[in-house]
């Protein structure tokens, strides 16, 4: 089984690098699950219903989020209704959605998805490895793909998630700085792992948004509002081909198409 696993898109001009390459990549290297994560898809921070829709219709068969996931109120509804979006588990009891959902490939595999959140320099939600044990703990024996975003903002913390979760998962990806690292590995017990996968949006920018803003910022310190960069984008992520026996990873490898 092949899975694709991608950074988060930003903007309309992620979701239209999603259009304009997905379908072709999944084709072509004949991957059987696509993992996108849509937090900053709809202005570049949070998520519409329509952007999810568009997200889904280029190819993502489950949409993961993040700490910005709570930007548009509509889409508390969604995070109800979709069963093929998830937020990060560890919000506390009460909040909309679900953190894990499990999916069926073409072929009739179940996957499971997880997404947890960090909790350095990030919102004081509930401990991540906690969460991840209870959420195992309750997959469906038949699910044996098991995947993770963990939306995460220091490589320490992701690092400490990979460790923690060899061998009891398929993939720990992580997302949120969307700045694609270098670090795509299998680990020891059988674990494909990548610390960030980058995003999905316009490279000459900052971290997908327009540099002039950020850079106004950072001289003057004062507020500035922040807009997705325009321009085409290109799309990060890991590709991941799994042994269909024991649902470990056998080979990774970086996803970076320019636009």
């Amino acid at each position: 089984m092949r899975i694709l696993m991608l950074g988060d898109v930003v903007g309309k001009p992620g979701r239209i690098a999603l259009r304009e390459h997905l379908p072709a990549l999944r084709a072509e290297r004949r991957i059987d699950f696509v993992v996108a994560n849509g937090e900053n898809a709809s202005g570049g921070i949070g998520l519409t219903g329509e952007g999810f829709t568009a997200i889904r219709a280029s190819g993502a068969d489950v949409v993961t989020s993040g700490n910005h996931i709570w930007k548009h109120k509509e889409i508390y509804n969604v995070l109800n209704r979709e069963d093929r979006l998830v937020r990060p588990a560890n919000y506390p009891a009460g909040a909309p959605g679900k953190g894990m959902t499990v999916a069926e490939t073409a072929s009739g595999h179940k996957v499971a998805v997880i997404n947890l959140l960090g909790r350095t320099f990030m919102d004081p939600v509930d401990c991540p490895f906690q969460s991840v044990d209870t959420l195992l703990a309750s997959v469906p024996q038949d699910a044996t793909v098991r995947l993770v975003d963990f939306h995460a903002e220091t490589t320490s913390e992701k690092k400490s998630m990979g460790w923690y979760l060899d061998g009891r998962v398929s993939v720990m990806a992580g997302t949120h700085t969307h700045v694609q690292t270098n670090d795509a590995q299998i680990l020891p017990q059988g674990t494909a792992y990548l610390t960030d996968l980058g995003m999905c949006g316009v490279e000459a920018s900052v971290l997908g948004m327009d540099y002039n803003c950020i850079l106004e910022r950072m001289v003057t310190r004062l507020p500035r509002r922040f807009v997705p960069a325009k321009g085409r984008g290109g799309i990060n992520g890991l590709l991941v081909e799994l042994d269909d026996a024991t649902a470990k990873a056998v080979h990774v490898e970086i996803i970076r198409i320019e636009p």
